[in-house]
């Protein structure tokens, strides 16, 4: 049987991957060329730091990695 911790980590690794890749896809459509890193610092490009759908993308990414950390502490305790 599989451990329901690490089902549920693996699901969430996989969410943060795809919201990732949705928000790199969405940054080359507002700015053609942007990479992983540029991303980044979106303070750094206006075509991502005043699009409200950025904003949106990126904060529902950082949702989901504040929910991973959250996980991996009360694992580890």
């Amino acid at each position: 049987m599989t451990d329901p911790t690490e089902a549920f980590a693996r699901e969430l690794a996989r969410m943060i991957e795809q919201q990732r890749e949705r928000c790199l896809d969405l940054a080359r459509r507002l700015r053609p060329g942007l990479t992983a890193d540029d991303i980044t610092q979106p303070h750094d490009y206006a075509e991502l730091s005043e699009n409200w759908h950025w904003n949106y993308e990126d904060g529902f990414l950082a949702g989901l990695l504040a929910a991973e950390l959250t996980l991996r502490r009360v694992v580890r305790k």
